[in-house]
């Protein structure tokens, strides 16, 4: 306890960091479900070497062709809509559908509050970047640029943010990293905001594939390369070059491997470069590269020590000037598939300014040379190793588009949702709500433990409608997203499984990176006056967000709907609590002056003096200030229901507020062992849990709650 004391004093003293410290990972909270989130006890202390990152798309908005098209509410109104291409209920074909409605409406991804939030629950998560999905050859410069004004703006404020990255395209990166670096990157814009990795800006892609190139891809004859032989291709190349190779087929097996050798055409030949494959794609293009370039000349690219069964896409025509095919060293007809990169000064600039990393696209085949990074695999998730041979990283999904072990799309029958696990979907009712596919890869990577996970994520949302993909042909099909139980969005949706899959992402996020040690209350004697003196000596001090009061104006996905919420009133900074043999203490701050009391909605502090979520309403057992200043009410059958049963000492001058409330009145005849507490101000709407978030400012954020444990004398 006495390290969690001195971590907090410091950042009070101003020992600590530039950013104001919530410390977010000592918050408490229980789900819908009843699951309690770990504290330092059962996480163990923080690990500073690991790192989460989550997927996040920036796309809604973008390809708006009418709607929103909603599926589930589609398939509601008509349960054989799947059946029926040509229902008016669909959208065009190709056309974005919503799997589900998130809490914050169909919103676009420019919408400042939507934008602000997402930045708040993300970081009180523990999440430290959030990793764009511009995989579509599209950058989506308006709405990444609004999201780091506003998320820059928040660290002005103090606030901490996640970091970001981008994940490019899996085969051709080229077009999007160079507007990234020419948009982005080149011009230091938002600089505090990128992620960094072993030293450099993290960037998502094949840094093979970001030259331009020459290729020659015609081919009709697999060659087969057996093991003690060799395949090769002679080649001239007029220009230095950054990379060279062939496309190398598996005849639909797995696990092949294959070395490639660069041999300078002269007498004798020297060797240039080789490199071993493993784990070979089919068709996959196999590189050699170097930095600085290959120069000019006439080479010999082989391939040899054959592993499994693998080939050389071949053509029987000479298809290449100066090109010759060659078996075990001798000439043979024809030509073998043949690419290599250009030079590019630019391109060179890149591999230097970033830390690459090659994404995986495939959800099976696990890791084919170092350095590679997984965003969605299916359980048993690979680890991914980087060139030091460590466990670097690993993908945790929701769910994956999977369907009897090849790549299909959600809406078939078999595909892997929210409640697949053990090698099946879980039959139960509400097991949708329980996110048993999340928690089962999130198992196996606690127990691996590379440096950095990659969670798919946070808020897809669409997905387009097609009527055939990857060789199945259906009326209707959704690849990605189709409904609740096949998507993979962690952000609360409205009804449905609510905020479950967040506080299940925040649980197994403490698991991982760890939890600092929440200190005892240091007490003061305190007289209530509307002095506030004498709180200064009162630690720990319990922190909010700064400047998250909810004021949303932004039209929605459909033109005709304008999003609008002036709840945000008193802005939370910080709270304390104290006590005596008869009394508890609570004092808060806020950013600007406290409005006048208005309503029933005026600064309510929730009290959950048994510290269990299953009594009272969300847990709270008493409410103070609800129908008057002071004023104390007792929880009547655990709904926002509430009774008079006592009355609380209040002051409140400018920016500050206190009040004293007899212990007797909350049922206790001196103070419990730990009570649980919120702060909210302009929230209380429909009653229930989504008011938190939804509506005016609530201190902590959502469901957390402060936790005050009483071990000391004043």
């Amino acid at each position: 306890m006495a390290v969690g004391l001195v971590c907090w004093l410091g950042i009070l003293s101003g020992a600590a960091a530039e950013h104001w410290d919530t410390f977010a990972d000592t918050w408490v909270a229980t789900d819908a479900l009843g699951r309690q989130l770990p504290g330092a006890a059962e996480a163990g202390p923080p690990r500073a070497d690991r790192t989460v990152g989550i997927f996040y798309f920036l796309w809604l908005g973008k390809h708006i062709q009418g709607g929103p098209y909603d599926i589930t509410r589609i398939l509601a109104q008509d349960p054989d809509a799947m059946q029926k291409p040509d229902s008016p209920l669909w959208g065009p074909l190709h056309a974005p559908h919503h799997w589900g409605e998130s809490l914050f409406g169909y919103y676009l991804t420019d919408d400042e509050s939507v934008l602000r939030k997402h930045a708040q629950m993300l970081s009180d998560a523990g999440v430290d970047v959030v990793i764009f999905d511009v995989t579509n050859q599209i950058t989506y410069p308006h709405w990444y640029r609004a999201l780091l004004r506003v998320w820059g703006e928040m660290r002005a404020a103090g606030n901490r943010t996640p970091q970001v990255a981008f994940l490019t395209p899996f085969w051709s990166p080229r077009k999007v990293v160079l507007e990234l670096w020419r948009d982005l990157y080149s011009t230091g814009q938002a600089r505090d905001l990128w992620f960094y990795w072993d030293g450099k800006p993290l960037i998502l892609a094949d840094a093979d594939l970001l030259a331009a190139h020459e290729e020659f891809g015609r081919r009709n004859t697999p060659a087969q390369l057996q093991p003690g032989h060799s395949l090769a291709q002679r080649f001239t190349v007029e220009q230095p070059f950054h990379a060279v190779g062939g496309s190398f087929p598996t005849f639909h097996t797995t696990n092949a491997g294959v070395t490639l050798k660069l041999f300078t055409d002269e007498t004798p030949a020297r060797l240039v470069s080789s490199r071993r494959f493993t784990n070979v794609t089919d068709n996959a293009w196999l590189l050699l590269t170097q930095d600085p370039a290959f120069p000019p000349g006439q080479y010999i690219l082989e391939a040899t020590d054959p592993v499994g069964t693998i080939g050389w896409w071949s053509h029987t025509d000479d298809v290449q000037p100066h090109g010759q095919a060659l078996a075990d060293g001798q000439p043979v007809p024809g030509d073998r598939t043949l690419r290599w990169s250009r030079f590019d000064a630019e391109v060179g600039r890149l591999r230097e300014f970033f830390t690459f990393r090659k994404p995986q696209a495939d959800y099976f085949q696990g890791q084919t040379q170092p350095d590679m990074w997984s965003w969605l695999e299916v359980y048993p998730q690979h680890v991914f190793r980087n060139a030091r041979g460590e466990k670097e990283q690993m993908a945790v999904g929701v769910a994956q588009n999977a369907v009897n072990g090849r790549l299909g799309a959600m809406s078939e029958p078999g595909a892997h949702g929210r409640s697949f696990h053990q090698g099946r979907t879980d039959p139960r009712p509400d097991a949708v709500l329980h996110g048993f596919n999340f928690a089962e890869q999130w198992e196996r990577a606690l127990r691996e433990d590379p440096r950095f996970l990659f969670v798919t994520g946070w808020n897809e949302w669409i997905a387009g409608r097609f009527n055939n993909f990857n060789g199945v042909r259906l009326p209707v099909m959704f690849v990605d997203q189709f409904d609740q139980e096949h998507s993979r969005d962690i952000e609360p949706m409205k009804g449905g499984h609510g905020d479950n899959y967040y506080y299940q992402l925040v649980q197994y996020v403490r698991r991982y990176k760890g939890v600092r040690p929440l200190p005892p209350v240091k007490p003061r004697r305190i007289r209530v006056d509307g002095r506030f003196t004498d709180w200064r000596g009162v630690q720990p001090e319990f922190r909010d967000t700064r400047g998250d009061p909810v004021r949303r104006r932004h039209r929605g996905w459909d033109a005709n709907v304008q999003y609008t919420n002036n709840t945000g009133r008193n802005d939370f900074v910080a709270a304390k609590v104290s006590f005596d043999s008869r009394h508890l203490y609570f004092y808060v701050r806020t950013q600007d002056p406290i409005t006048p009391p208005s309503g029933t909605n005026w600064m309510l502090l929730f009290l959950d003096t048994d510290a269990n979520a299953q009594t009272g309403w969300l847990g709270y057992d008493f409410v103070v200030n609800r129908i008057a200043p002071g004023s104390v009410e007792r929880n009547q059958g655990g709904k926002y229901a509430w009774q008079a049963c006592g009355k609380a000492k209040l002051r409140q001058a400018g920016d500050q507020l206190e009040l004293s409330i007899p212990c007797a009145a909350l049922d206790q005849t001196s103070p419990p062992a730990q009570l649980d507490f919120k702060w909210a101000d302009n929230c209380i709407a429909a009653g229930d849990w989504t008011d938190f978030t939804l509506n005016g400012d609530a201190a902590p954020n959502d469901r957390f709650n402060y936790r005050a444990l009483f071990k000391s004398s004043p």
